[in-house]
């Protein structure tokens, strides 16, 4: 009874374990969602084009003020971030602040979980906008 007890507990750590790291590396299905946020200005995917914001397409590891054809801020284009999961984290939560001058007018996200599945969504899709 009690090795059965021990198995259960173990097993339920287990489960509980892979969903917390399935919720630290965020859920892009839900990210999509939250995407939808920011299409008034900004596009993702196959034949994505710059609109009021820079396509995002291969935006993990991509230099700020880099995406072809997009007229940047000086701000942007000299502010030296690198994106990758931490600087979005902090840029999309305030804009303005981590880069002051961006063109990005946007009051910012603020929940970690959407930010966490926002990341996964736009982490996934390639410079030529398919997906990795």
């Amino acid at each position: 009874m009690r090795s059965r007890l021990v198995m259960t507990a173990l097993a339920l750590l287990a489960v509980g374990a892979a969903t917390q790291a399935a919720r630290a590396d965020g859920d892009p299905v839900k990210g999509a969602q939250v995407f939808r946020q920011c299409m008034p200005c900004h596009r993702i995917g196959p034949g994505a084009k710059n609109l009021v914001g820079p396509e995002l397409n291969g935006l993990d590891g991509r230099h700020t003020g880099s995406a072809p054809g997009y007229n940047y801020s000086a701000a942007n284009k000299n502010s030296g971030i690198v994106w990758g999961k931490a600087e979005f984290e902090k840029y999309i939560q305030a804009p303005q602040k981590v880069i002051p001058g961006t063109k990005m007018f946007f009051a910012g996200i603020h929940n970690h979980n959407d930010i966490e599945n926002l990341w996964a969504y736009l982490a996934q899709f390639k410079a030529d906008g398919s997906k990795k």
